[in-house]
């Protein structure tokens, strides 16, 4: 079971691919009868659910497992099943009709989902895994599930009542994102990160300190996503702190794990180190272009132009969340690794870099109302690198041994 859910994960980014170069080629050139829109609403739903929320769903589970034995898998199945179904659902639906109401009943259905599975993992946690720092983290990662849903919500309503202000529909959009991004998404991975590092001995007082930074930041941290809003100077002080506090929580981490780089090698294979501090490395970006956005005029500037916004979110859900999950998958769940897969995620991850420096560039330019001569081309030839990769480790994974 385990081995055909993370076999699946891969097969579903390999779909989210797949469909991002259909987006970029259609950009480039011509595909009168795709809607580009509603493909893009079908690309992302996917990429959060299909790929990125069914992934963490196997891995948490897999690290409730070590508390209460391999039969969790049994009892988690129909979570698992019911969120790749409601994903499934909105891949098929959203690019036929938009936000319609097959999609958007798929799309409340993938919420509900998400409610039951953070009940039920709450509670084991509670009766298996109570006390420990990994469990906290992932319980910040429970509750922005359900605060993310809010932003949902709040765009269903605008639709239903034919109330759409533009402020008010970025906020909610942006709402969303965060809590997923900064929420559901990362204190998922750090839950995972931490249940390895808080088996060495002396790291559990720094690692809870850097768990409550993040979380107490978190909440406040939205409005980093909405300072183009008129708010209060009192809210934006208090989005200046959640910056602040990202930081030293970044600056403890980083201190742990070089405290503790010997004993952390052991713990995970030499064959994903190097990913790892790349998906660090992404971190690390994320976190300090959050604090520069903390500047009034430069956070208008940059969420005025959708080429950067686009690709801040490409560097944390690919540079970032992506290559977290697939160095932790390697690391915990590949029996054993080959110079096949080791290339094939090498062009991936080549792939992420293209993407993110012509998306970074082609950001800058529209900053100065420049444009960038064959961008189009030069984005659509990221997305095939990608595409080549992520077909590539599908391939390789015929072949190699999962842990069951």
């Amino acid at each position: 079971m385990k081995k055909q859910w993370l076999q699946l994960a891969f097969f579903n980014l390999f779909l989210v691919a797949s469909i991002g170069v259909i987006l970029r080629y259609k950009i480039a050139f011509s595909l009168p009868f795709i809607d580009q829109k509603h493909l893009l609403h079908g690309h992302s739903h996917f990429a959060f659910s299909g790929w990125v929320t069914h992934l963490l769903m196997t891995l948490l589970i897999g690290v409730l497992s070590k508390s209460k034995g391999n039969q969790v898998y049994g009892e988690y199945k129909w979570y698992v099943y019911a969120n790749l179904f409601s994903g499934f659902g909105m891949l098929l639906s959203f690019p036929i009709q938009g936000y319609g109401l097959i999609s958007i009943s798929f799309s409340t259905l993938s919420i509900l989902i998400s409610y039951a599975f953070t009940i039920k993992y709450w509670k084991d946690l509670n009766r298996y895994r109570s006390g420990l720092v990994s469990s906290m983290a992932i319980k910040f990662s429970l509750l922005s599930i359900v605060i993310a849903s809010l932003g949902t919500f709040a765009l269903a309503f605008m639709m239903v009542t034919k109330n759409l202000h533009q402020n008010w529909y970025l906020a909610s959009v942006y709402f969303y994102l965060h809590f997923q991004y900064n929420g559901w998404f990362f204190f998922a991975i750090l839950g995972l990160f931490v249940s390895k590092l808080e088996l060495i001995e002396g790291l559990v007082s720094p690692l809870k300190k850097i768990v409550q930074l993040f979380g107490i930041a978190c909440i406040p941290a939205y409005f980093l996503s909405a300072l183009w809003l008129p708010i209060p100077i009192w809210a934006y002080w208090m989005v200046l702190v959640a910056a602040i506090l990202q930081v030293i929580g970044l600056a403890i981490l980083i201190k742990t794990i070089l405290k503790a780089k010997e004993a952390i090698k052991r713990l995970f294979s030499n064959k994903s180190i190097w990913l790892f501090q790349l998906a660090g490395l992404a971190f690390t970006i994320k976190i300090l272009l959050q604090l520069g956005s903390t500047i009034p005029n430069l956070s208008q500037l940059a969420f005025g132009f959708r080429p950067i916004v686009i690709g801040y979110l490409h560097l944390v859900l690919l540079g970032f969340i992506s290559i977290f999950l697939i160095a932790y998958t390697l690391s915990n769940y590949f029996l054993e690794t080959n110079n096949q897969i080791n290339k094939a995620i090498g062009i991936f991850v080549f792939g992420i870099i293209v993407n993110e420096i012509l998306l970074m560039a082609q950001g800058i330019a529209a900053l100065k109302y420049w444009g960038i001569p064959m961008i189009d081309l030069g984005l659509l030839f990221a997305a095939l690198i990608l595409f080549i990769g992520v077909s590539y480790i599908n391939l390789c994974l015929r072949k190699i041994e999962i842990k069951e």
